[in-house]
């Protein structure tokens, strides 16, 4: 596929300086790119080097001022690019097709372009609506709703009564839908506790690989629009993720927390169960959070602290023997003080 220079300017919503009729055929990083393809450069060691890129033009923020090569000047070069290469991108979608392979159960409905690739099995009373690709492997049980524009990649299981929204992402070996971890002591043994609601996912949400989303005990477990989660993370009974939050890899999520909207829980944090988490919170890596945060607060370690406290403290830790060492050097010196009065 090739494309003019003119054409990715108008695009991206960017101005071009250089050859306009310039044909790009692909899109690749920095140092690996081409004459024929186009790249992006924000960071200024990027932007000194432009004079020995080969690539055929760079995307370049709208500030810079150096002249000469192929360049498209824009707001956010990282977005513009992202832009570009989805638009090379759209000719690998799958051949819309049902795989004789694939086994599906009565009042199976579904929308225009659905593909459906071997071994996968779909339940009784599901739904699917256009653009569905479901990859090999893929499980969906009896009475799940699946939007329009969905991309579920192998060995994804989505147990029944499940929803799910419009231009979703689900990565391989996740399973959504599966009973939360609950169960009820006797003195003896452990008695497992039915969970009998649903997960939501909204639209727009991409689901990383090999995440575990538990359904609700009753009511649902929701994703809300525009969430993004990373690979391995486990997420509760009845917890609700806001709008556009980000959940980093190895993130675990007790049941029934409430996490609101722009908020970022970052790499292997925990969060203990019924707390709630404003809106626009960042929770540091590995930190466990033990107690509610409100709205705008950046907090980190375990137990969870104002993350400037944090860095004081880990600041403080390792002269901690230090410190011990000149303590009992005071306190000898008072005994004897003592001695003396």
């Amino acid at each position: 596929m090739n494309i003019s220079l003119s054409r990715i300017g108008e695009i991206v919503g960017g101005e071009v300086d250089g050859d306009g009729n310039k044909n790009i055929s692909g899109a690749a990083g920095f140092d690996d790119a081409t004459v024929n393809d186009i790249t992006f450069a924000v960071a200024p060691k990027f932007l000194k080097q432009l004079y020995v890129s080969k690539a055929g033009a760079v995307i370049v923020p709208k500030s810079f001022s150096v002249r000469g090569g192929n360049l498209v000047k824009v707001d956010n070069p990282k977005l513009a690019f992202i832009k570009i290469l989805e638009f090379f991108n759209t000719g690998q979608k799958k051949t819309a097709s049902i795989s004789s392979s694939a086994y599906m159960g009565e009042n199976f409905n579904h929308g225009k372009n659905v593909s459906i690739a071997g071994f996968v099995y779909i339940g009784n009373n599901v739904s699917l609506g256009d653009s569905v690709t479901l990859y090999p492997g893929v499980v969906i049980e009896d009475n799940v709703k699946i939007g329009s524009d969905v991309k579920i990649y192998p060995n994804v299981t989505i147990l029944e009564r499940c929803i799910i929204g419009n231009r979703i992402i689900i990565h391989a070996g996740t399973v959504i839908g599966s009973d939360g971890f609950g169960f009820v002591p006797d003195g003896e043994k452990y008695h497992k506790i039915p969970h009998l609601g649903i997960v939501q996912i909204d639209d727009d949400v991409e689901i990383g690989a090999g995440n575990t989303i538990d359904r609700g005990t009753f009511g649902k477990t929701r994703i809300c629009r525009g969430v993004k989660t990373d690979n391995l993370v486990h997420v509760g009974h009845n917890v609700i993720i806001g709008e556009n939050s980000i959940i980093v890899a190895q993130v675990g999520i007790s049941g029934s927390v409430t996490i609101g909207k722009h908020t970022i829980i970052a790499g292997q944090a925990g969060i203990s169960g019924h707390l709630s988490i404003g809106d626009n919170v960042t929770v540091g890596p590995q930190s466990g959070v033990a107690k509610s945060i409100k709205s705008g607060e950046t907090v980190s370690g375990t137990p969870t602290m104002p993350h400037k406290l944090w860095l004081r403290i880990q600041s403080i830790i390792p002269r901690l023997p230090e410190f011990k060492k000149k303590l009992k050097e005071i306190e000898k010196r008072l005994i004897e003080i003592e001695k003396i009065i």
